[in-house]
């Protein structure tokens, strides 16, 4: 896509991904970047005028774009009295994967999608209405919930929902004795264990933890702080994007 340069947000150097000379998996990866450094990124809100609030998201070759709607009137929010409701839904595109096949995990993504995001909200500034969060994956390239989380929240404060802080999200594959942050799909097909952080990273709290595969905890520890910290640097970038809309609009 057109526009700025895309940003890295790799951890700090002092964090180590520990490569291993014994291991077959080489230091340098099949896209060329070291362990521990994540893709460029590239992000925009404003992306759908129909919207109350949008973003487009692109990481290496994962793409993808979020459309927020409401608050809107919702019988179902009725039960939740003082408070509003979260919808959310994310879905590929046919032309998302080489093969065309989306595989069963996105079913999973809105649920994950919505836990990730719904204690970042405040919920009661919208009481009695529902807030819909529609992700569709543009193209698939490794990594997609966690893109999809990050764009996510930048299309809701788009559309001036209240939040407590930006979302933030990040995951690490472990690969033998080695963890490479920010997945593509070729690393995630082989990978012993997958662990993703979704945070709010000025409150230091985290939304959601995603760990599948066998760890050892002081690689669990490691991983969480690789994915903190490129987070934490995630988020400053996310919130200067948020605000160049404003100030082409000033110009």
């Amino acid at each position: 896509m057109a526009g700025k340069t895309p940003t890295t947000y790799s951890p700090s150097p002092r964090l180590k991904s520990n490569p291993s000379k014994h291991d077959a998996y080489d230091s340098v990866r099949p896209d060329g970047r070291g362990l521990a450094q994540c893709r460029p990124a590239f992000v925009r809100t404003g992306a759908v005028n129909s919207a109350s609030g949008s973003a487009y998201a692109e990481f290496g070759n994962t793409k993808v774009i979020v459309s927020v709607f409401g608050p809107r009137e919702s019988k179902k929010a009725m039960i939740y009295s003082n408070v509003g409701r979260l919808n959310c839904d994310v879905g590929y595109t046919a032309f998302s994967t080489p093969s065309g096949a989306q595989g069963s995990d996105h079913k999973e993504f809105s649920t994950m999608l919505h836990k990730a995001l719904e204690g970042a909200i405040i919920l009661e500034t919208f009481p009695k209405t529902t807030v819909d969060v529609f992700a569709l994956i543009l193209e698939s390239g490794g990594g997609d919930l966690s893109v999809v989380i990050s764009c996510a929240s930048l299309a809701l404060a788009d559309a001036g929902i209240m939040m407590y802080d930006l979302v933030a999200s990040v995951s690490v594959s472990c690969l033998g004795p080695n963890l490479v942050i920010d997945p593509i799909n070729e690393e995630e097909s082989y990978e012993d264990g997958n662990l993703m952080i979704a945070c709010m990273p000025s409150r230091n709290e985290v939304t959601q933890l995603t760990i599948t595969g066998e760890w050892s905890t002081p690689k669990i520890n490691q991983a969480m702080q690789l994915c903190l910290d490129a987070c934490a640097k995630l988020s400053k970038i996310m919130r200067t994007f948020l605000k160049e809309p404003a100030c082409s609009t000033q110009d």
